[in-house]
């Protein structure tokens, strides 16, 4: 092979890794109070219901900036939004260092959530510049694994920098070499391959409302939706909010054993990621067939879970069901490739922050229920059962839009139109009405 070709096929991978540190920095920023968590009620001097406002906000920033960093990809490019993004984390986090005022500090922790929520779109849509289509969506689920991977990696040296430096030198130190990595991004990130034209959405700014209202009025991109929905918020919840209390609490875990359960959460989607990619980049007519079998082995999970007699379950089967709930992580990232395959490239940035929105929406509404319905009730059953009811919500959406998705492919194969994948048509796919 010639010295020309290798560098042709190594150029992507060199631009996604530049692009995918912007992303491990930013889940290392996002969970960096899950170590300084107790030095910053110290600092601040917080009670838990204060300082919890911490992730409340920086999960609602995330949420709201879906759409908005889709149609800032679309129209600047991810190179402008990504280095934008380091320079607001790194500022965020510079700002959080001095802070010395709690309103101060979520000023800090608002700002560094922008920038983090610029991130995950922006890779994904330099990922679908740059791979051809039936490699998307395993280089989407490893830039998943890969954040996932920082967060389990940055806790380390995170907690030694606050150990041995301190507060203010640990989270200037970080910050400063965050907003210093956007110059590599502006060095080596391309928005599109070596020759190819830039294709940037245009149109006034009044245009941006039509233009999302077209995007989400494409069944794949509903469909993405409703998956990255339903298959993304419970593992998150337990992970970020709620799954420890829980073990401890409702099942009696001592800590370091929920944590290690915990533990599982992440590794499984690390290891997961590349997995479930490579089976739906082989065989991608599967990818929807894979999510509704996660999603009924998901609701025997829960079942299994909530009707455990007496309450508490044995350690293993505990790990076990949070082994199968983690699998929600990689499944999500089907979503992404149906934005990708049903819109066209300049529109795939806000297609992408519309289905990365809905797992977030899901988030937010679970987390909120759960803690109202657990003060309501003192019960984890109680609460934890506004996941399920949020489960079979999503997956009714995602099996009504993903027949009208499959009816959008037959269609345009009538037409003879290119489609995104070959399938099949069964009795599922009978006419479905308007309205539903």
């Amino acid at each position: 092979m010639s010295r020309e070709r290798i560098v042709i096929i190594r150029r992507p991978w060199v631009i996604w890794a530049a692009a995918v540190t912007v992303y491990v920095l930013a889940v290392f920023h996002r969970t960096s109070l899950g170590v300084a968590g107790l030095q910053a009620g110290e600092r601040f001097h917080l009670g838990p219901t204060a300082l919890s406002v911490f992730t409340v906000l920086q999960i609602g920033v995330y949420a709201v900036m879906q759409v908005p960093t889709g149609l800032l990809v679309d129209r600047f490019g991810p190179r402008a939004v990504l280095t934008v993004a380091a320079v607001l984390m790194g500022a965020g986090q510079i700002l959080f260092a001095v802070a010395t005022s709690y309103p101060l500090a979520l000023a800090a922790r608002a700002v560094l959530g922008v920038g983090d929520a610029m991130t995950f779109v922006s890779v994904l849509r330099l990922v679908a510049a740059h791979f051809p289509a039936a490699r998307y969506s395993l280089v989407a689920l490893l830039t998943a694994a890969l954040g996932a991977g920082g967060n389990l990696v940055a806790t380390l040296p995170l907690t030694g920098l606050l150990g041995t430096v301190g507060w203010t030198t640990t989270f200037a130190l970080t910050g400063a070499l965050t907003a210093g990595y956007a110059l590599v991004v502006l060095l080596r990130v391309r928005d599109v391959p070596h020759g190819q034209p830039v294709e940037r959405s245009s149109g006034p700014l009044r245009a941006v409302p039509a233009t999302v209202r077209g995007t989400w009025r494409v069944p794949g991109t509903r469909l993405g939706f409703w998956v990255h929905f339903t298959t993304m918020f419970a593992p998150t919840v337990l992970g970020l909010l709620w799954g420890f209390p829980y073990l401890v609490e409702a099942q009696g875990l001592s800590k370091t054993a929920a944590s290690s359960v915990l533990g599982v959460l992440v590794l499984t989607t690390v290891v997961g990621s590349p997995v479930i990619g490579q089976l739906i980049t082989r065989n991608p007519h599967h990818r929807i067939p894979m999510v509704v079998g996660y999603l009924g082995i998901a609701a025997v999970t829960w079942a299994v879970l909530l009707g455990w007699p007496g309450g508490h379950l044995p350690v293993p089967v505990l790990t076990v069901a949070f082994s199968v709930l983690a699998f929600g992580g990689p499944m999500s990232g089907i979503g992404f490739a149906l934005a990708r395959d049903y819109n066209p490239m300049h529109r795939v940035g806000t297609a992408t922050g519309v289905v990365n929105q809905g797992g977030f929406l899901a988030i937010t509404v679970s987390a909120f229920a759960i803690g109202v319905l657990l003060q309501a009730s003192g019960s984890y059953r109680v609460a934890l059962l506004s996941v399920v009811v949020l489960l079979l919500l999503g997956s009714w959406r995602c099996l009504v839009w993903w027949r009208r998705a499959r009816a959008e492919v037959f269609a345009a194969e009538s037409r003879g139109e290119q489609v995104p994948v070959r399938i099949h048509r069964t009795r599922f796919d009978a006419p479905v009405p308007a309205c539903a």
